[in-house]
């Protein structure tokens, strides 16, 4: 199953448009920092990882606090058909 979970500011974001079918998308940068266990050792983690947002999620996802920090799920798609660059597609934050 392809779920993704993530606390994240909002490091950029675009301005909202709209797709040719008339669906609202934004595009924004999430930077990530937390520390995880591995092999038994603390390690700190910090990412920044490209998202969008499509449809409602979109417009309330643009009024959200710019450097705001929220958890986000969606999932991990290419960017593109024949891309290896990943973007997490946000579903749902609060």
């Amino acid at each position: 199953m392809n779920q993704l979970h993530l606390i994240a500011s909002i490091a950029e974001r675009d301005a909202l448009r709209y797709t040719p079918a008339g669906i609202p998308i934004i595009a924004a940068r999430l930077l990530h920092s937390s520390t995880a266990t591995e092999a038994g050792i603390a390690r700190v983690v910090e990412f920044e990882i490209a998202a969008v947002a499509a449809g409602r999620i979109s417009e309330l996802f643009n009024q959200a606090d710019l450097g705001g920090t929220y958890q986000f799920d969606g999932f991990l798609a290419r960017k593109s058909r024949n891309g290896r660059t990943l973007v997490f597609h946000i579903t749902g934050f609060e």
